[in-house]
């Protein structure tokens, strides 16, 4: 038996033997999932490179129609966007003014389960959690997508201070996001005389404190740009993916949207899609 196993099989106590079971299958049922989308994701890389099944068949020592089966089944190769295996959506606590208690807002509410749903459907396993009120989150963990902007948390501030081409900043009209390769400047179209039900939001994957991973970052100017940002990811993360896989990115997103539902109905990218590695070069 593999050692892993093994030891697990040697455990007395049948209560710890349960629990240890449980663990490692859960484990191997996300390396399963995980080898899965890298096993797709390269026949698919392979046959763009110019190679057609049958040779990719034949250097892998597969049958045709196994590469074939293998091209349509199991989990989508974009998902490795969001994570791999585990993620945590994380939103922010608000306080209830009327009482001492804490909440989500309904606009937060629903950006994050529709994160959490998008995750679900490439097979990743979703925790959730959030953002204090002192604006306190560890960001020091793998799978993170936060769902916050600067104003809500001084930990968000930081790690939005680490991108090298788009920068918040705020006056006396309010928050805005700044190109600092072109000098334009985005604004959510609430602030606008007459307003617009237009806002703007960032989506960009940033390092961890630690330095040991990165954290996918998404926030709008106000709620509604949030809410766009994850109307992108639904609708073109296989795009998104295809132009940045797993490295450190970042982009400003225009969505308009319905002002009884605050539901998308247009969104754009209103920036290049700037890659962090080419960007510090």
């Amino acid at each position: 038996m593999p050692g892993e196993l093994e030891r697990i099989a040697q455990i007395d106590d049948p209560y710890e033997l349960l629990r240890a079971a449980t663990e490692r299958l859960a484990e191997a049922q996300q390396e399963v999932t995980e080898l899965a989308r890298l096993r797709r994701r390269l026949i698919q890389e392979l046959h763009a490179q110019g190679m057609s099944y049958a040779q990719i068949a034949q250097a892998a020592g597969l049958s045709r129609g196994r590469i074939h089966q293998i091209r349509h089944t199991g989990p989508a190769p974009e998902g490795a966007f969001l994570g791999s295996g585990e993620v945590t959506v994380v939103t922010p606590l608000r306080p209830d003014p009327a009482s001492d208690r804490t909440y989500v807002a309904l606009d937060d509410l629903k950006t994050g389960q529709r994160l959490e749903d998008l995750a679900r459907t490439f097979d990743l396993t979703v925790n959730s959690d959030h953002v204090g009120l002192d604006g306190g989150i560890d960001l020091n963990r793998a799978g993170l997508l936060v769902i916050c902007g600067p104003r809500m948390s001084p930990a968000m501030q930081d790690a939005y201070d680490k991108d090298p081409v788009l920068e918040w900043e705020r006056d006396e009209a309010g928050w805005l996001l700044r190109d600092t390769r072109t000098g334009a400047e985005y604004r959510s179209g609430q602030e606008d005389d007459p307003p617009r039900d237009y806002d703007v939001g960032y989506l960009g994957r940033l390092p961890r404190p630690d330095g040991n991973g990165s954290i996918l970052a998404i926030a709008g100017i106000h709620p509604e740009g949030s809410l766009g940002v994850v109307h992108l990811l639904t609708t073109d993360i296989g795009s998104l993916w295809g132009q940045v896989g797993n490295d450190r990115f970042s982009v400003v997103v225009g969505t308009e949207y319905t002002p009884d539902t605050h539901e998308p109905v247009r969104t754009e990218l209103l920036t290049p899609i700037y890659r962090h590695d080419e960007a510090a070069t």
